[in-house]
């Protein structure tokens, strides 16, 4: 166990009020950003807020966006949740560009941060050999090859599938 997980947050994987089976319901409620209005790093939040703003709240009706400015302070947004969680993110020296992309990412997140995920299934005696995935017994030389590839035969022991059978037969009747 990491020391980092001591200090996170765990649980599960939910859906938050059942999100998507009627309607969708924005998670995130309202956006406060802070910024100084003569501050240097500052200067991409109020290139933002004079050219990007009115457009960011027309686009995002379900989600406020409150403006706070602050003398001689380094520049952030606080994103606040329907599940009560806070995000906080510094915006110190962003261009605008940039921050309009990290907007839409605390927007589109469900407000859950960093946790420690769990799962509902447990067992005492985990596999050594780890998750087994469809390239698991592959030989490793296919790692390199480009494809299709002549070279690379299917197993002998794989019986043929039901479209090769109807095609062969359709070939026997002509």
């Amino acid at each position: 166990m990491s020391v980092n997980s001591l200090f996170t947050k765990s649980g599960y994987v939910t859906a938050p009020l059942a999100n998507g089976v009627g309607r969708y319901i924005p998670q995130c409620l309202r956006m406060t950003i802070k910024f100084c209005k003569s501050h240097g790093g500052s200067r991409g939040v109020r290139e933002f807020i004079e050219n990007h703003l009115v457009e960011f709240a027309r686009q995002n009706p379900g989600t406020v966006v409150y403006l706070k400015p602050r003398r001689h302070r380094s520049p952030v947004v606080v994103a606040e949740y329907l599940n009560e969680g806070r995000e906080w993110m510094p915006l110190h020296d962003m261009p605008c560009e940039e921050i309009i992309k990290w907007l839409g990412v605390l927007r589109t997140s469900a407000g859950y941060g960093e946790m420690h995920y769990r799962s509902y299934q447990h067992t005492d005696t985990p596999s050594i050999q780890g998750p087994w995935t469809p390239f698991t017994h592959q030989p490793p030389e296919k790692n390199i090859m480009t494809f299709p590839n002549d070279a690379c035969q299917d197993p002998p022991l794989l019986k043929p599938s039901a479209t090769e059978i109807i095609k062969k037969m359709y070939q026997n009747q002509s």
